[in-house]
């Protein structure tokens, strides 16, 4: 069974350093940039988005690394 709440837990050292660099990038040009409030909620959900994204596509990379331990 898959729990997207542990899917972070999959990640590579890479997949986490990137991760941490959209959130901070994300979260600085949010508090430092004077932007439109339209603005600041198109990168929230844009963040939000390559979060979610990592997370399953790191599940996808772990199911199908299971899937093909049990075919041999």
């Amino acid at each position: 069974m898959l729990s997207f709440g542990n899917s972070l837990r999959g990640l590579g050292l890479v997949q986490e350093i990137l991760v941490l660099c959209v959130m901070f990038v994300s979260i600085f040009s949010l508090f430092y940039f004077d932007f439109d409030w339209k603005v600041k909620i198109g990168i929230i959900a844009f963040t939000i988005m390559l979060l979610i994204l990592a997370s399953i596509a790191s599940q996808l990379l772990s199911i199908q690394k299971e899937i093909a331990k049990t075919q041999r």
